[in-house]
């Protein structure tokens, strides 16, 4: 696996974005995480599309546009619009499921005018298809054993697959409290501006309310997210940051 074969097909599909890019990684926390920073995206009134994996009922829910899932009409029109690039390739590319249908997406999202696209990584990070697009933030929540066939046996293994999604001198903000080193050491050596949990962003709460500080700002009387607990608050941290 690798992404030589979708960016081929990227390329013919010329595919580029003008919106800012949110990339998000993680073990768990990666789906709370789009959803929070998609709702804060548009109370403040941006147009935001969302790519997110795997769907419960209906594929749509893979690309919402504007807090909706984009019709079936119009999937349609770029997974033709993938197939016609492919195609026209020398020797095309065998396509897996995942790799077709998140080209087919950023198609779509590349041509709606958006003013910001938020992308769930499906597995890893360095290698995974949504990695085919530049990031402008790079989100990384709470890392864990996952997947370990594939990306390792030890967190800092994982973690360093899951930096992959980092791009230098772009920003990146770690949800963990205690993130891998290598997910560090891999954000300096890029000279990416990250953002660290007890660092340079924090949160406190009581049983009505929480606040959340970071560089020179600070929001109290914050009601919870709708799922309550820690994790959910330490996902909500990163959104804000």
């Amino acid at each position: 696996m690798g992404l030589e074969r979708i960016t081929r097909v990227k390329e013919a599909l010329q595919l580029n974005f003008q919106a800012v890019v949110f990339t998000v990684g993680g073990t768990n926390g990666k789906g709370s995480t789009c959803a929070l920073l998609e709702s804060v995206l548009l109370a403040a009134s941006y147009k935001v599309g969302c790519h997110t994996s795997p769907h419960l009922l209906s594929f749509n829910e893979r690309a919402r546009v504007n807090g909706e899932n984009v019709s079936d009409e119009l999937l349609l029109e770029h997974f033709k619009a993938v197939e016609l690039a492919r195609a026209s390739l020398p020797n095309p590319p065998t396509l897996t499921y995942f790799e077709f249908t998140t080209l087919a997406i950023m198609h779509l999202f590349a041509t709606a005018d958006l003013d910001a696209v938020i992308l769930e990584v499906g597995l890893g990070g360095r290698l995974d298809a949504v990695n085919m697009i530049d990031t402008d933030c790079a989100i990384v929540t709470s890392i864990d054993l996952d997947h370990t066939a594939l990306l390792g046996n030890d967190r800092e293994t994982i973690g360093l697959e899951k930096a992959g999604i980092m791009r230098a001198g772009k920003s990146v903000v770690l949800s963990d409290p205690v993130p891998p080193q290598s997910i560090v050491q891999h954000a300096k050596k890029l000279g990416a501006d990250l953002w660290l949990m007890g660092q340079d962003f924090n949160f406190s709460g009581d049983q009505l309310q929480w606040s959340w500080a970071g560089r020179g700002r600070r929001y109290s009387g914050l009601a919870y997210p709708a799922l309550r607990g820690a994790n959910p608050l330490l996902n909500a941290s990163g959104v804000l940051a």
